[in-house]
């Protein structure tokens, strides 16, 4: 799998979900009067509590001028209110024995907390409070977007394969937010004031811009109670979405080189495709998703099949999509070649791989297999509570709503090898495909970085 298969095995396999299983335990949704949803999920396996609070706004919701401003707003969020100054949040959750953390992703920003079920209240009380009272003070500003510089420094630019994976993105989208990194351009970083991350704040901070999930050995009643004690109070925003920036289509194949100190060459090569929000036929994405399966299903999918063990021209390569997408996304597929091969070669051989399906219908036991590796994965995924709650929070933040868990493996089933053609034939084209090499230089004494694939989440 690729390094940064992390969002999709979060996202795909996260919204897998056999009837027979999900039905076991319902979800209970109701709304404050504020506008704020609450999503309630019981889970009675253990004297323990997720919070989670997810944002409608993340870095595709910013101007080319604010790249990064979601990211470092979710590093302020942590330093403190007039009733929970400095690092009082997280010292009160660990004192209660707790762990808590967030992220931001391209379409959300969340935040986290894990509790003893008597402690939730606890969360709930600290989510409000900072929800509308930041404090935002420019010392703990200037400070936080200097750590946010270093931590692109160490995982994007001293990263080769995350430094590729950026420039990628920055040449497969051309209007698109999407084309701009999460965490931002360091430029805009280093000059994003406290009177923007104010306003910015002020705008998408608000309880009308929030989903609340909860997921644990819980009494809905009780946290319905909770919620309306500390959220209800909250005053709503005037919200006003971002015009939508849809991707214009692509004309023909693009190509960048990368050129950067690294250890080994790195191939990656996207498609544009549609998502759940996207697709003009309701049945493509499952059928995209049938499609990443049989190329890179484990073992037994065809690129470690014929490339890692086969022919032995990568070393290391996988796919990978993103169905959950606000917008328009893409199918990727990257590696590094083998000893013995180059960059060019393993490209060739991802693109026999990619023709295949254009050309012939997958077998029987082909779709069977992939079917089966879905439901496996939901089964593993019910034994997390956190996990529980991501695939929650996701469906509902990105505006598809949680109830898409409801037919997923059903949809998946329903695929053919008809429709798993028609999509590569469709989208899996030359005209819609962007490639990026990376070159590696001369290391000149400098340490190899650790391996670094773009992130699909920026994480505190």
């Amino acid at each position: 799998m690729l390094a940064n298969r992390f969002v999709a095995l979060v996202l795909w396999c996260a919204i897998a979900n056999p009837t027979v299983v999900f039905a076991a335990a319902s979800v209970h949704e109701f709304t404050l009067d504020n506008g704020m949803k609450v999503l309630v999920r019981e889970d009675h396996r253990a004297p323990v509590v997720v919070s989670q609070v997810w944002y409608k706004v993340g870095s595709s919701y910013e101007p080319s001028s604010l790249t990064g401003i979601s990211h470092l707003l979710e590093h302020l969020m942590f330093k403190g209110t007039p009733d929970a100054p400095g690092g009082e949040f997280s010292r009160l959750i660990a004192a209660n024995g707790g762990d808590e953390n967030a992220f931001t992703s391209r379409d959300y920003t969340a935040y986290f907390q894990t509790l003893e079920k008597e402690r939730l209240e606890l969360s709930f009380r600290l989510e409000a409070d900072r929800m509308r009272h930041l404090l935002l003070k420019p010392e703990d500003i200037a400070k936080e977007a200097h750590v946010v510089a270093e931590e692109r420094r160490l995982r994007t630019e001293d990263q080769p394969e995350a430094l590729t994976h950026e420039r990628f993105q920055a040449a497969a989208y051309v209007t698109s937010p999407y084309r701009n990194p999460i965490i931002g351009w360091m430029q805009d970083i280093q000059s994003i004031s406290p009177d923007d991350l104010k306003r910015w704040y002020q705008q998408w901070y608000a309880p009308n811009n929030a989903t609340l999930v909860v997921v644990g050995d819980v009494d809905p009643i009780q946290v319905r109670e909770l919620a309306e004690k500390h959220f209800g109070p909250l005053p709503p925003s005037d919200l006003q979405p971002p015009k939508s920036a849809a991707e214009i289509p692509q004309l023909g194949e693009r190509r960048i080189t990368v050129k950067t100190p690294a250890e080994v060459p790195y191939v990656i090569m996207g498609y544009k495709a549609p998502t759940l929000k996207t697709a003009t036929e309701e049945w493509e994405p499952y059928a995209l998703d049938v499609l990443d399966g049989i190329l890179d299903g484990g073992n037994s999918g065809r690129i470690s099949r014929n490339l890692i063990r086969g022919s032995q021209v990568a070393a290391a390569a996988g796919t990978g999509y993103s169905p959950t997408d606000r917008l328009e996304g893409l199918f990727v597929l990257a590696g590094n070649p083998g000893p013995e091969h180059g960059s060019a070669e393993l490209e060739q051989a991802l693109r026999v791989e990619v023709a295949k399906l254009r050309e012939a219908l997958i077998s029987p036991e082909e779709l069977s297999r992939v079917v089966a590796q879905v439901i496996a994965a939901d089964v593993y995924q019910q034994d997390s509570l956190f996990y529980q709650g991501m695939r929650l929070g996701i469906l509902e933040t990105v505006g598809l709503g949680w109830r898409k868990l409801d037919d997923y493996v059903q949809r998946i089933q329903a695929v053919t090898p008809e429709q798993v053609r028609e999509v590569a034939r469709k989208y899996l084209i030359d005209d819609q495909l962007t490639v990026a090499m990376l070159e590696p230089l001369p290391l000149e004494g400098r340490r190899a970085a650790m391996p670094g694939a773009a992130m699909g989440h920026a994480i505190r």
